[in-house]
């Protein structure tokens, strides 16, 4: 399930690229929808690899850094489901 999340990670940097040129409002939408659905899957995704961690039966050093590693993971997560659902949920301002 990862690996297809990441997948759509990449998708969505490609239409945000292609967005760019276009200006297309739909297209913009479409990115933002389905970035929160994405950023979802990989929370719960991450959140499950952290569990996993935590059983793991390691030293104190490793346990510390991949208990920091897995926290930004996290962050990195709702920021990016944040600003979409921002984008989602933002009026557009016409001159």
């Amino acid at each position: 399930m990862g690996s297809f999340m990441m997948m759509g990670v990449i998708g969505l940097i490609v239409a945000g690229l292609i967005n760019m040129f276009l200006h297309s409002t739909g297209l913009q939408f479409g990115i933002s929808l389905l970035a929160v659905v994405i950023f979802a899957g990989l929370t719960a995704w991450d959140t499950q690899a952290i569990k996993e961690m935590y059983y793991g039966g390691d030293s104190y050093e490793m346990v510390h850094k991949k208990s920091i590693h897995g926290a930004l993971r996290l962050y990195l997560d709702f920021i990016n489901m944040f600003q979409a659902i921002l984008m989602l949920t933002g009026s557009q301002r016409s001159n």
